[in-house]
């Protein structure tokens, strides 16, 4: 054989070998990380992730790997937080480089034009607007929304008497309602208002694209986002309309409340303050539609899942629903509706409040963090860029923290006498939930949620009865409880459920209530007549010369 033959016959038989030798380290996990399931060349542990209920999955190997675990995702490092005091000592004690998300292709670049919020990277336009958000929802200012609180939840109950099998309708309207008047100063009055259907549909449609395989799959493997759009797979083109649909909606909310609030004709709601940041941070219209829109997501939709939860529980547990409702007689009565100011003397009510986001969490697997640098954690490595997942599910369901934790029992915080937010930010192994996030990136909306969920705990309690429907042969269908539907979010799937006014004087109470509600409205449109008494912004508005 011709020498020169030779040597590059063993050049190439060299260079195949190191090759595949390269291959077989590509998704091995690093020396050092936590432990975790046995990975294979290339995809890592990409070919275990399930595509159905991995909330399940990842608690399995929670149980087999410990609270803190490790996966490879093609060549993707991703950390498992399946412990409280990891979460605390990580996400919130070292939140300056733990606060950043993973760059996800489909969800934030293709689906959100970059700018939604809650996947929006750490940096200086994220800081800015947390900044603009923490002035608008602290607690101080969370207070002055009561009167929208109040009037919606009034309607809600209205709606239930009226159109009890429209049940996750109706509360669907109450938390978008709720929500745009805070953000817009407008009403919704009906569920079937088409923006309101938008809204969900964004929502829902985004999680779907956002947790599909292709967009795991993109942001693993960066080759598939170059692809020519002839060529790119349905599940973009779903995510580019999904981006379509959500930029016209938000800016197309913001651009009218904008006009309103330049024309003196707005009232009280968070547009007032963005509407001069924009000026003095020079941010577009579509960047500020994004940051209601994210507002309008979390608020609308968090709300309805677990108000909807709560419901399904007090059906499956009648005698948490009769304490409750016990709890509710002896302090308010049977002669007026709960008020927030019932909050401090209704603790069974508050412990509901808490179990209800413990047992039925929606964000089930929390929003990625990734970390900015390398760093060590009790002797294990995480590499700079490593996705970070609060394992949420696992952690609400973790029998050393919640014994019996699918069984809804209220009394795990019969001593807990912290608000939600107290207990995000209190000792670790105390803190009641896990769905507002940790760190840095605790969802600021969490004021403003806990008056609503109180509010339509209480008063839903206060005037119905909630119990389980009959079939044809007299036997309760009850519901499966782990049945959960949806995709970032999640909500029970939809279930039979017989709902029944306590007494004609409690409906008539709340009929009353709707009534006195009117006086305070305009007939035609449903919407205010004037600024509430006691919002925040009441005394002032923007006016021509203000906006000069």
């Amino acid at each position: 054989m011709d020498p020169s033959t030779l040597r590059l016959g063993v050049f190439l038989l060299l260079t195949s070998a190191f090759l595949a030798w390269k291959l077989r380290r590509v998704g091995r996990r690093p020396s050092g990380m936590p432990p975790g399931p046995p990975t294979l060349p290339i995809l890592g542990n990409l070919h275990q992730m399930p595509t159905k209920r991995p909330h399940l999955q990842f608690q399995k190997w929670a149980e087999e790997y410990g609270p803190v675990y490790s996966l490879m995702l093609g060549t993707k490092p991703t950390i498992i937080l399946s412990s409280d005091v990891a979460i605390k000592d990580l996400l919130d004690k070292r939140g300056g480089i733990y606060s950043d998300r993973p760059d996800m292709f489909i969800s934030q670049r293709v689906a959100s034009g970059g700018h939604r919020l809650v996947v929006m990277r750490y940096g200086e336009t994220w800081r800015l607007i947390h900044k603009l958000v923490h002035n608008i929802l602290n607690i101080n200012v969370a207070e002055k929304y009561v009167p929208y609180q109040d009037l919606e939840n009034k309607f809600l109950l209205q709606g239930l008497l009226d159109h009890p099998d429209d049940l996750f309708n109706q509360i669907r309207r109450f938390s978008y309602s709720v929500s745009t008047q805070l953000i817009f100063g407008f009403r919704c009055p009906s569920f079937d208002d088409p923006m309101l259907e938008r809204l969900f549909y964004t929502v829902e449609e985004w999680g779907r694209v956002s947790a599909s395989g292709l967009a795991q799959v993109a942001d693993l493997y960066p080759i598939i986002q170059k692809l020519p759009s002839f060529l790119a797979p349905g599940a973009v083109k779903d995510a580019e309309h999904v981006h379509k649909v959500g930029r016209e909606l938000y800016t197309g909310h913001w651009l009218n409340a904008k006009q309103k609030l330049e024309d003196g004709t707005g009232l009280p709601c968070i547009c007032n303050d963005l509407l001069l940041a924009q000026q003095s941070e020079q941010l577009s219209d579509e960047a500020v539609g994004y940051i209601v829109g994210s507002l309008l997501e979390g608020g609308s939709d968090t709300t309805s899942s677990t108000l909807y939860g709560f419901i399904q529980a007090m059906m499956v547990w009648p005698e948490v629903q009769k304490r409750a409702q016990e709890e509710i007689e002896r302090v308010v009565g049977s002669n007026r509706l709960p008020v927030i100011d019932d909050y401090q003397n209704l603790p069974y009510i508050r412990c509901c409040v808490k179990e209800t986001l413990r047992w039925m969490p929606t964000v089930i697997m929390g929003v990625p963090h990734a970390v900015v640098k390398d760093d060590s954690y009790n002797g294990w490595f995480i590499p700079k860029g490593a996705t970070v997942i609060n394992n949420v599910w696992t952690i609400h369901m973790d029998p050393n923290r919640s014994p019996e934790p699918r069984r809804f029992n209220p009394d795990r915080y019969a001593d807990d006498q912290t608000t939600l937010y107290q207990s995000a930010n209190g000792e670790p192994m105390k803190r009641d939930n896990f769905n507002f996030g940790a760190g840095r990136r605790l969802c600021q909306g969490i004021h403003i949620a806990e008056r609503s969920l109180f509010l339509g705990m209480s008063r839903i309690l206060w005037g119905f009865n909630l119990n389980t429907p009959l079939d044809d042969n007299g036997n309760p269908v009850t519901p499966d409880v782990d049945n959960l539907v949806g995709g970032i979010t999640v909500h029970p799937a939809p279930f039979q459920i017989k709902i029944e006014p306590r007494s004609p004087k409690r409906a008539q109470i709340i009929r009353g209530a709707v009534e006195d509600c009117k006086d305070l409205l305009d007939a035609g449109s449903g919407q205010w007549k004037k600024v509430p008494d006691g919002m925040v912004f009441g005394s002032w508005k923007p006016d021509a010369q203000t906006m000069k």
